[in-house]
């Protein structure tokens, strides 16, 4: 397989709501920044297949999937210069998916943080574990490894969440590689530090699950009505205020300079009335709204034109997605009769050796799990404080194989009936990287 010479980023957004100004500053506005960008090739999509898992509402997300797109273009996106499409337009994405599944050990998806918070919460409310999880759910990490792995995406913006979804793509791409020679790309996650996450009208994080978001194109006068609403304290004008924690400064930052941000700083310290640092954060996101706001309204009342858009990207993307899928069949057997038998996978393959993958999860620590070519688990850690700490253990498990789980045997979590096997793997192990280092 001859991978991309140039850097590919791809980063979609799934059509279950209306855009407010939290996912303009978080993800559309980066984006678009990213977009322009000469030395990459982006892939921007509308997640709507996703959206199939939270939202049984046809219409909703009919409408969402237009209002995002017209977004998206609002905001300075240019179809022309990237690959823009709906999910749903390139048929072989479900097709990979199932490629995908029959690949990727069940173990590590009981692990997806969406499907284990679902289990969590069944078991504080004394439900069946299961209650209410749809397979959808609990496939989610495939599918969204199959966006990724389709077009062979080099580098995938994500939040700190999402992490553990790119970890699972490269997984499942090892894992297939493995088995069928090299065919895709391991992706790697970009986290953007800089990126804001706004709060909304009450303080909580800005999201339609909290009702507290402000559109990101309404109209004017609406979105002053929805800033006025804003959450404050009861200071009076003339008294000093803090910038620390307040929700109307941390708007006003996401879309002001620096220079522009001191000033509101300064505001604040000499006591600017609630009412007037309303209006002054209105009059900074309108002036970087307003522009945008009838090209928005105008794709919104011509959706044929969002169609056209839409289905000429899906083409874009399907002359890459297309081909590969192709050689995707072949490899893994699904090719015609009168081809004949390709040569067998080496032995050397099938005999390959499980390896470790260290990772970093929500509750700030590090883990690592050793795992065989299909991504089965067969040994877990427990929580390290450090990366460091985390892979000083896998080196031991390496270079002393056996004689060392004694010692360690109150930090891992050995998969079930596997710890005489375990001892197997660790002597090859050993054996392997003492044979590598002659």
């Amino acid at each position: 397989m001859t991978p991309p010479t140039r850097t590919r980023v791809l980063t979609g957004i799934t059509t279950t709501g209306t855009p407010h100004l939290g996912n303009y500053v978080g993800a559309i506005r980066p984006t678009v920044q990213a977009s322009r960008d000469l030395s990459t090739d982006g892939f921007y999509f509308l997640a709507d297949y996703h959206a199939l898992i939270k939202c049984d509402e046809p219409a909703r997300i009919q409408r969402s999937t237009l209002e995002i797109a017209a977004s998206w273009i609002a905001s300075g996106l240019d179809p022309d210069k990237v690959i823009f499409y709906r999910q749903s337009d390139i048929p072989e994405i479900p097709e990979l998916t199932w490629l995908l599944t029959c690949v990727t050990g069940k173990g590590v998806l009981n692990r997806a943080h969406a499907y284990k918070a679902a289990v969590d919460k069944n078991n504080a409310a004394g439900h069946d574990p299961d209650s209410d999880v749809s397979a959808g759910l609990f496939m989610y990490p495939v599918l969204m490894g199959a966006d990724i792995l389709m077009f062979k995406a080099h580098k995938v913006p994500v939040g700190r969440d999402q992490i553990q979804h790119i970890e699972m793509a490269r997984d499942m791409a090892s894992s297939f590689n493995h088995l069928y020679g090299e065919h895709f790309v391991l992706p790697e996650a970009v986290i953007e530090a800089s990126v804001a996450l706004l709060p909304g009208l009450d303080g909580r994080k800005m999201s339609k699950s909290y009702d507290n978001t402000i559109p990101l194109f309404a109209p004017a006068a609406q979105m002053r009505k929805q800033i006025a609403a804003i959450v404050t304290d009861s200071q009076a004008p003339g008294e000093p205020k803090t910038t620390e924690g307040s929700t109307l400064f941390q708007i006003y930052q996401a879309f002001a300079n620096a220079n522009e941000t001191a000033a509101m700083a300064r505001a604040y310290t000499d006591g600017i009335g609630w009412g007037d640092a309303k209006h002054m954060l209105f009059e900074r996101i309108d002036r970087e709204i307003a522009p945008m706001r009838e090209h928005y309204q105008s794709l919104i009342d011509n959706p044929a034109h969002m169609d056209k858009i839409l289905l000429s990207g899906a083409d874009k993307a399907r002359q890459l997605a297309t081909p590969f899928m192709r050689e995707l069949r072949h490899a893994v057997g699904l090719r015609a009769l009168s081809l004949g038998s390709a040569a067998p996978v080496a032995k050397e393959a099938k005999t390959a050796l499980p390896s470790f993958k260290q990772y970093r999860e929500k509750d700030g620590q590090f883990y690592f799990k050793l795992v065989d070519s299909k991504g089965q688990i067969l040994l877990q850690s427990l929580g390290f404080a450090s990366a460091k700490e985390a892979g000083q253990t896998i080196v031991r498990l390496q270079s002393e194989g056996p004689d060392v789980l004694a010692d360690l045997q109150p930090i891992l979590e050995f998969a079930p009936q596997t710890a005489d096997f375990l001892s197997e793997v660790l002597t090859l192990l050993k054996a392997h990287n003492a044979a590598s280092q002659k």
